[in-house]
């Protein structure tokens, strides 16, 4: 703090205590009706000096403890329209294996008063660090109407994905009069929610569901191509139709499901060479009836010579 203790006390009570409401040329109060021994942080934050102070303390000469008392009215100033703007900085990563130093870097250079940060991907709804972003955005804007609040972020993406979370974010800040910031990237500037803003919001909602949509498409797409070639993904199947075949011959032979799970080996994957469990021989089993269910006749298997009979 580069204010003396009287001076930094004469600057918060040339304001009004919008927490405990003493008026102007007044120490900051408590329940109880005595003199406060620190001012409130909304009303020391008026003060551009003070915003980085955890806490200030009201001098001993205003009687901290004792009976509060009115003191003389003073004429508040109004703050003017080219005071300095907040700024509070947000950073994000989708995996803790990127790195945050080049956003944290750019935020600390466009002088952000706070940073939050943290490694989340955009699919969790709910971002901690986002929150306290926000709600310390929404105390700055209540505290000091007349100065601009800004929430600063690297680039777009690391607030929001989807057309849902951007319009929800864009009502958020609208709401409370907080502007926005992009530090790099085609949008690069400073975006009021109201007026011209809005409309920017929106542009970018439309343009971000587009962009899904199409990254969807092209995914189906290779899906389909994929298929086309033999390529169905996901994992190999315990029990092939080999396996199945001569399952379903043993099954109509009488044989136990048990011991007909000990007789087939599996072929590929990390269990190859070991027999199949009984659980997925029952279920590979059924689902094999509920298909042939739907087909009017299912051939007889061929008869298969087992070892032994």
């Amino acid at each position: 703090m580069d204010l003396t203790p009287d001076q930094a006390a004469r600057a918060v009570e040339g304001h009004d205590c919008p927490n405990c409401e003493a008026p102007a040329g007044t120490p900051c109060r408590t329940r109880g009706g005595k003199t406060a021994a620190k001012y409130h942080t909304p009303r020391f934050v008026l003060v551009p000096a003070l915003r980085e102070e955890l806490d200030v303390a009201v001098p001993a000469g205003r009687g901290p403890g004792r009976a509060w008392t009115q003191g003389p009215a003073l004429a508040v100033v109004p703050a003017p329209s080219t005071a300095a703007a907040v700024r509070i900085g947000y950073a994000r990563t989708s995996t803790a294996r990127q790195e945050l130093a080049s956003q944290l870097d750019a935020l600390h250079r466009a002088q952000c008063h706070k940073v939050f940060s943290e490694q989340i991907s955009t699919r969790v709804k709910v971002r901690p660090e986002l929150v306290k972003a926000l709600a310390l955005a929404h105390e700055f804007k209540e505290a000091a109407p007349h100065t601009p609040v800004i929430l600063t972020v690297h680039e777009l993406k690391r607030l929001a994905r989807n057309a849902a979370e951007l319009m929800s974010l864009s009502a958020d800040l609208q709401a409370g009069g907080i502007q926005l910031e992009l530090l790099t990237g085609p949008l690069t500037g400073i975006y009021d929610p109201n007026g011209m803003g809005a409309m920017f919001f929106a542009v970018l909602a439309v343009a971000g569901q587009i962009e899904r949509n199409y990254i969807r498409e092209k995914t189906l797409e290779g899906q389909v191509i994929a298929a086309a070639k033999g390529n169905h993904g996901g994992r190999p199947k315990v029990i092939d139709e080999d396996m199945l075949t001569f399952a379903l011959a043993l099954k109509d032979k009488g044989v136990p499901v048990p011991e007909i799970a000990r007789k087939l080996t599996i072929k590929v994957g990390k269990n190859a060479g070991r027999s199949p469990s009984v659980a997925s021989l029952y279920r590979a089993l059924a689902e094999t009836e509920a298909v042939d269910e739907d087909l009017p006749l299912r051939p007889k298997p061929a008869r298969i010579r087992v070892p032994g009979e």
